[in-house]
């Protein structure tokens, strides 16, 4: 790992995994969360998974995605690519989380609501 200056973020290496397309399968999914583990084992640092080749989604993308992510466990791991078909059938089922980002009507990690003084509690 390597700095970019001072106050600045570290460079992390970043390892691309690529979901296949148009659609996966649940074999790709075990292929795809062997390879992961694999890369995990041998040391890299980040994992980004290349959803834009998948441009009709399944319920085994979804599978995919949610294996891959219980794979990385802790470690770095987020999707990246994922088109609107993609993105709206993980909304559907709840697990649009694994694109890394907020659900609807949720605020952003880290972000709290103000509070004047003159509010009356809830």
């Amino acid at each position: 790992m390597s700095s970019c200056g001072s106050g600045s973020h570290p460079h992390v290496e970043t390892t691309r995994l690529v979901l296949p397309g148009p659609s996966p399968t649940a074999r790709d999914a075990l292929l795809l969360c062997t390879r992961l583990a694999r890369l995990y084992e041998d040391g890299a640092a980040a994992v980004v998974c290349d959803a834009s080749g998948v441009t009709a989604p399944g319920l085994a993308a979804v599978e995919a995605l949610a294996r891959l992510r219980l794979t990385a466990a802790a470690r770095p791991f987020r999707v990246i690519g994922a088109g609107p078909s993609l993105r709206a059938l993980l909304g559907l089922v709840g697990l649009v989380e694994l694109l890394g980002e907020p659900e609807e009507r949720e605020p952003p990690g880290g972000v709290e609501e103000g509070v004047e003084p003159d509010d009356l509690p809830v």
